[in-house]
């Protein structure tokens, strides 16, 4: 082990540290480079496949290569570097380095993390969390907040984890229209389960206290689901930092898993998805065969009647979308779940200046079919379905420092009771 490794692994050994982690998982990113590329035209993208095939290589895309937002990002070996920076100066494309070397930046966001010492038995809600240390927050919330707080089960993941969900709902006479949301369901967006849980703590312990928190929730119930894709989360934490899909096996022998945000019923496997089991945005062998999506679409359709808003939370870009994402039109209700996003995130720039756009998914990110949110909207008739893209655009990308959690939790905070405000407003 040489010295920059065992300095690595002294700090992560801390006494009291629960985290463990080998010299493959730590080196396995080591000389990898982000770059940023100017793709104003389909010219531009089609070039990007060109030298895919020219290096005999597919690139590992932090964002979707395509026309809308202009910049592609994508990570290559840096030692292919001087040979893409070759062909981008020989193609006229403008490009730069957003990151240098992948593999420092995961063990600075490591060593930051392991160094966030908790007080007792307290969840510190700016760092990043395990599996186990959710669950078990999950549990400690329900004891904590009893006449509040519920928890069940919805589905299981492929390898058999438990995926439960936490319902917040205060007593009621009457049965309240709910609103939904979930983080995780990319395994190395870390951010997202991050944001999930501390919203759903503000929204617990702001109860009384802060008036619009009270009447939010004297309003709605509340579906909290942390990690969407267990199985690939915990594999972030034991195996590859930057896995994306879930871990089911497919028909190719060392591809494993499928892109759960392209698995879902709705326009399954046209454009945004792909039918490559290697690939990040594989499809699925059929629409809801992974189980994870499977059993959450389930509990969906069988509660669609009180379910009025949907939000799936991702990383990075700072976008808040709305169906389409199969498609570039835009549907009947756009006006209405358009104007949800505006009151979102103006509330959300209100904290610390954090600046997102709107619109709907195909125009404003790229297009993808088979997500959650256009059958959330299509199939379930949930009409205030959102895609969020959380911090942040691309400096760090899926490798957000953990003092950004809390910041970026009471901004996102901000923007759903905005939003849950509206909605409210809406439904009257």
């Amino acid at each position: 082990m040489n010295l920059k490794f065992l300095k690595l692994a002294l700090i992560l050994g801390i006494v009291g540290s629960i985290y463990s982690f080998d010299q493959e998982y730590l080196s396995k990113y080591r000389h990898h480079t982000v770059y940023q590329v100017l793709t104003e035209s389909e010219k531009d993208v089609e070039f990007l496949t060109v030298i895919e095939k020219k290096f005999g290589i597919k690139f590992d895309y932090w964002n979707e290569a395509n026309t809308l937002n202009k910049w592609t990002h994508l990570m290559i070996k840096s030692e292919l570097n001087s040979d893409f920076e070759e062909m981008m100066r020989s193609l006229k494309m403008s490009y730069s380095v957003l990151i240098e070397d992948v593999g420092s930046y995961i063990e600075k966001q490591l060593i930051s993390n392991s160094k966030i010492k908790e007080a007792g038995d307290d969840f510190d809600y700016g760092k990043y969390h395990t599996l186990d240390e959710i669950s078990k927050w999950m549990n400690d919330t329900q004891a904590a907040f009893p006449k509040l707080v519920s928890i069940f089960n919805v589905s299981r993941s492929y390898e058999g984890k438990v995926i439960n969900v936490m319902k917040i709902s205060v007593p009621s006479s009457l049965k309240k229209p709910a609103i939904w949301f979930d983080g995780g369901i990319h395994a190395r967006e870390w951010i997202s389960p991050a944001t999930v849980l501390y919203m759903a703590h503000l929204f617990l312990s702001n109860y009384s206290i802060d008036p619009d928190v009270t009447k939010i929730l004297d309003s709605f119930d509340f579906y909290v689901l942390p990690v969407f894709n267990p199985d690939g989360y915990d594999y972030t934490w034991k195996k590859d930092r930057l896995w994306r899909k879930t871990r089911s096996k497919t028909k190719i022998p060392g591809c494993y898993g499928a892109d759960p945000n392209r698995n879902w019923d709705e326009h399954f496997c046209e454009n945004g998805a792909s039918k490559d089991p290697c690939s990040d945005t594989y499809c699925g062998m059929s629409p809801f065969s992974e189980i994870e999506i499977r059993g959450v679409a389930n509990f969906i359709s069988k509660n669609n009647d009180s379910i009025v808003s949907y939000l799936n939370f991702h990383s990075y870009s700072q976008l808040w979308m709305t169906p389409w994402g199969y498609t570039t039109k835009k549907p009947r209700d756009f006006e209405i779940q358009d104007n949800g996003s505006a009151a979102a995130v103006d509330a959300l720039s209100k904290l610390y200046g954090t600046k997102y756009q709107h619109g709907n998914i195909a125009s404003t990110i790229y297009v993808a079919s088979g997500s959650s949110v256009d059958w959330t909207y299509d199939t379930a008739k949930i009409v205030y379905s959102y895609a969020v893209e959380l911090r942040d655009q691309g400096k760090y990308g899926f490798l957000l420092p953990p003092d950004q959690i809390i910041p970026t939790g009471l901004e996102t905070f901000e923007a759903m009771k905005a939003l849950a405000i509206y909605i409210l407003k809406q439904l009257k």
